[in-house]
């Protein structure tokens, strides 16, 4: 793996992460209080794999969840590639 690294001052690099974990943050983990290590893995494995990336809409893929957008994306591929 290469480090990325943007100008000074532009950061763009982290957004998308930085944009994620602050979601997962207020939607998840503000006001709970965890006994074990396992019970914070448990819930974030739920959050991302079930709940953000199959259920949660998401404005900028046009209120679609991430699942919904890469069907639609790779069917339209799909019909691309009969068409040429």
């Amino acid at each position: 793996m290469i480090c990325s690294m943007s100008r000074k001052c532009n950061c763009w690099d982290n957004v998308p992460t930085e944009s994620w974990f602050g979601s997962f943050k207020n939607e998840r983990v503000y006001g709970e209080r965890f006994e074990a290590r396992d019970e914070v893995t448990a819930m974030t494995f739920e959050y991302a794999e079930v709940f953000y990336n199959r259920k949660r809409l998401h404005s900028t893929l046009g209120y679609k969840s991430p699942m919904q957008f890469l069907s639609g994306w790779l069917t339209a591929q799909q019909q691309e590639k009969l068409v040429a």
